[in-house]
C-alpha cells in the first residue's frame, strides 16, 4: 500500500512538473472579418512625428529598430537553436519593417510586401508554428472587430503583438508593434502609413 501511495505521489509530482515546463500556447483568433475591412493598397510611411503621447520604451516612426532587434536578425541563420534562445526573447527576429508597403488582401489572408524585399503572409484565423532559421514560435492571427491582430509567442513566453488598423476614411494605415516579456514591455512602436 505504501509503495502504491509513493508511486502515485511521484507520478503526480512528475505531471505537475511537466505541466509547468510545457511551452506556453496562444488561443486561436477568429478567421472572420466582421467589419469587412480591406487593408489592400500601396502605403508610404509618414515622415516626422505622428503622435505626441509616447510612452517609455517606444520608438517613433523614423527611428530604426534597436540593435538588439537588427543584430539578432542578422545572426539568426548561423546559430544553433540552443544558443539563440539562451540570450533572451527570440521574437525580435519576426519583426519586419519598411517605408513602403504593398498589401494584398484575399478572402483568407494578407500578403504584406515590405520595401519590395520581404513578403510576409498572414492567414486569417491561423494558429501555426513559424520559423526563421533555427528559431521557432507560435503565431496566431485574426480580426478583432476592425483591427487585424498578429501574435507571435516564443518558447520562453515573450510575445510580439502587431495590430493593423485603417483610419481617416481608409486613407491612413496604423501599425502598432509591441514585445512584452511577462510584465515588462521590451519594445513598442506605432507607425502611420498614408495611401500612395
Amino acid at each position: 500500500m505504501l509503495k502504491s501511495l509513493t508511486f502515485l505521489i511521484s507520478l503526480l509530482i512528475c505531471l505537475v512538473l511537466v505541466g509547468c515546463t510545457s511551452r506556453p500556447e496562444l488561443p486561436s483568433r477568429d478567421a472572420g472579418n466582421p467589419a469587412g475591412i480591406d487593408l489592400s493598397g500601396n502605403w508610404l510611411l509618414r515622415s516626422g512625428p505622428t503622435w505626441g503621447d509616447a510612452r517609455a520604451g517606444e520608438f517613433d516612426e523614423g527611428e530604426a529598430l534597436p540593435q538588439e532587434v537588427t543584430g539578432r536578425r542578422q545572426q539568426t541563420a548561423g546559430r544553433s537553436s540552443r544558443r539563440s534562445r539562451s540570450k533572451g526573447p527570440s521574437v525580435y527576429v519576426f519583426i519586419e519593417t519598411g517605408k513602403a508597403l504593398k498589401i494584398t488582401q484575399t478572402e483568407h489572408g494578407l500578403f504584406v510586401s515590405f520595401d519590395r524585399a520581404i513578403v510576409e503572409e498572414f492567414t486569417f484565423g491561423e494558429n501555426r508554428v513559424v520559423s526563421l532559421g533555427p528559431i521557432e514560435a507560435q503565431r496566431v492571427s485574426g480580426w478583432d472587430a476592425g483591427v487585424f491582430v498578429v501574435e507571435t509567442l516564443d518558447d520562453r513566453g515573450a510575445l510580439l503583438v502587431e495590430t493593423w488598423t485603417l483610419n481617416a476614411d481608409g486613407n491612413e494605415l496604423v501599425r502598432k508593434v509591441r514585445i512584452v516579456d511577462g510584465d515588462k514591455e521590451l519594445y513598442a512602436t506605432r507607425r502611420v502609413f498614408d495611401r500612395a
